[in-house]
């Protein structure tokens, strides 16, 4: 807020725009071991004089707005590829839907930046520090500052499941493959697509794309296997949000390639997480699939807690062929006889198997619900989960991130306990346990409980069914509950509390993963190392 030093009185104000071209902080000098650092803003406050000569400063606000993101998109368009890259220009002019300003911010250039803005009382929040906390993480690339950061989680290479193979596809032929990263690397997910596109014996390669790295080695495997002369259909979500741009040049550059590159569906985001590889082999047609919880992205594999299943399930792979034609054609949703897919089956699934639990607790049966989802949102199934509850079922819930189901109320939700972790990497795995009368069953994939995964997404839920990798996802569950570190449970009023440590170990289920991966390998070193040396005789011996 200015106030006209020539003409007295006449009020004005002016927004100066901080530089994201500059760095957020600089360092000062000091003495001794301290170090100061000051922020762009403040050095911009402090020379705003300069800039206004004519006008006295009469208050000052640092204040960031948020627009609305969302694109209007007609999917019907001639050209939906055109329509998406107009939005995008667009987006930079979205409306304001929340403003951030400091607490205690000059009144007038309050109200002004409201009528200016034309933004709601509830879209306004006010901070108590510096706006936009994220310039805190360049802190950890500053000499000196080792300290502040956590110690690297690396990837074992390979993954315990595929250790002592080059044959990736002979790997999956002898048993299911589950990978858990990033304690175990991506990498054999990258391998999967780039032995498929050199193998001569790869006839096809189907595959879902909604976020990937800026310099995917994937895409690059695809855009191969095309060269080589295999069919390559893509599926690239152009509608992801904040990564259209990204999947417009990948798009391009895969249809020029030769790939069949499909934008996705009318109506409906393509969110799950799958691959196809047809091979042909001795035996016949085989198909090998890579099921996921997350995207097939390289950068973020490294730092987002996931789960992968490698398989050649023939039942699985008819499923797969099925939802690929949904997919990519007009195919009516078939009857999938393991895949869970929405929007047309995965709510009244998950319905199901919720009253299931209910109506196994009423006759006494064994009986629990226990999932790991990202967001749980939808009302229905928070409804079923209360009714549950009150029969007696024991839910288990942890939710990363919004939870709009209210655990310990009296008479409603006892028997509910809703975990956050919040660590080290993110967690974005989705899991679901169903005790089913003592004969467990356990499913990940790519949904959360919200309505936008269930009813306007094509999400994909699989089930875990070899019994080996069962036992083991039933561990990475029990190891997630027993956290005593990163876990927060949401109190019967909203708020969180971390665990109690007294008389408890301390437990990172981040760190216990990790560890375990790095053991795990170990053992299959040693185990390698010690085996005894048969030597091969000449047949005349």
């Amino acid at each position: 807020r200015l106030s006209s030093k020539e003409n007295k009185g006449e009020k004005c104000f002016a927004v100066v725009q901080v530089p994201s071209i500059l760095p957020r902080f600089t360092e000062l000098p000091a003495d001794g071991d301290t170090r100061c650092f000051i922020l762009l803003e403040d050095i911009i406050t402090d020379y705003l004089e300069e800039l206004f000569e004519l006008h006295e400063i009469k208050a000052v606000c640092p204040f960031r707005i948020t627009r609305n993101s969302d694109l209007t998109i007609d999917e019907e368009a001639d050209d939906f590829m055109y329509e998406i890259e107009k939005s995008i220009k667009r987006r930079k002019r979205g409306r304001p839907v929340r403003l951030e300003l400091l607490q205690h911010t000059d009144e007038d250039t309050r109200k002004f930046l409201i009528k200016a803005l034309n933004i709601n009382e509830n879209g306004i929040y006010e901070v108590q520090g510096p706006i936009d906390l994220t310039f805190f993480s360049k802190f950890a690339n500053i000499p000196g500052c080792e300290k502040l950061c956590f110690a690297p989680i690396r990837p074992t290479t390979p993954p315990g499941d595929f250790f002592g193979y080059t044959d990736i596809f002979r790997a999956i032929r002898e048993g299911d493959r589950l990978v858990h990263h990033p304690y175990e690397t991506f990498d054999c997910v990258v391998q999967f697509i780039a032995q498929a596109a050199e193998d001569e014996n790869v006839l096809a390669i189907k595959q879902t794309l909604y976020r990937v790295s800026g310099n995917s080695p994937i895409i690059a495997s695809l855009i191969k296997a095309a060269e080589n002369g295999k069919q390559v259909t893509v599926l690239v979500e152009l509608k992801a949000r904040f990564d259209e741009e990204n999947n417009i040049n990948w798009a391009k550059k895969l249809e020029k390639a030769g790939c069949h590159v499909i934008y996705g569906l009318t109506g409906l985001k393509t969110h799950c997480k799958i691959a196809l590889v047809v091979r042909r082999e001795e035996d016949g047609i085989r198909r090998y699939l890579h099921l996921g919880t997350g995207n097939y992205n390289d950068s973020t594999a490294k730092i987002y807690t996931d789960l992968g299943l490698f398989t050649c399930n023939e039942q699985f792979g008819a499923d797969a062929s099925s939802l690929f034609n949904v997919i990519t054609g007009y195919s009516r949703p078939p009857e999938y006889k393991h895949f869970i897919v929405a929007p047309h089956g995965m709510r009244s699934f998950f319905e199901y198997m919720i009253r299931q639990e209910t109506e196994n607790a009423k006759k006494g049966l064994p009986s629990g619900i226990t999932v790991k989802v990202n967001s749980l949102v939808d009302p229905k199934i928070i409804e079923l989960l209360y009714e549950a509850s009150k029969a007696g079922v024991r839910v288990q819930l942890i939710v990363r991130g919004i939870c709009c189901l209210i655990p310990g109320i009296e008479g409603v939700s006892e028997n509910i306990t809703v975990m956050s972790i919040v660590g080290q990497l993110l967690e974005h795995s989705r899991i679901f346990r169903f005790e089913n009368a003592g004969n467990p069953r356990i499913y990940m994939g790519s949904a959360d409980w919200m309505p936008r995964n269930l009813d306007r997404r094509v999400e994909l839920v699989f089930p875990i069914e070899d019994e080996t990798q069962k036992a083991r996802a039933f561990g990475i569950l029990d190891t997630m509950l027993s956290d005593t570190t990163n876990a927060r449970f949401m109190q019967s009023d909203t708020s969180y509390e971390h665990v109690d440590l007294r008389g408890k170990k301390k437990i990172s289920s981040q760190l216990t993963f990790y560890h375990e991966a790095q053991a795990r390998l170990k053992e299959l070193q040693s185990i390698e190392k010690d085996s005894v040396l048969i030597p091969i005789h000449s047949a005349e011996e």
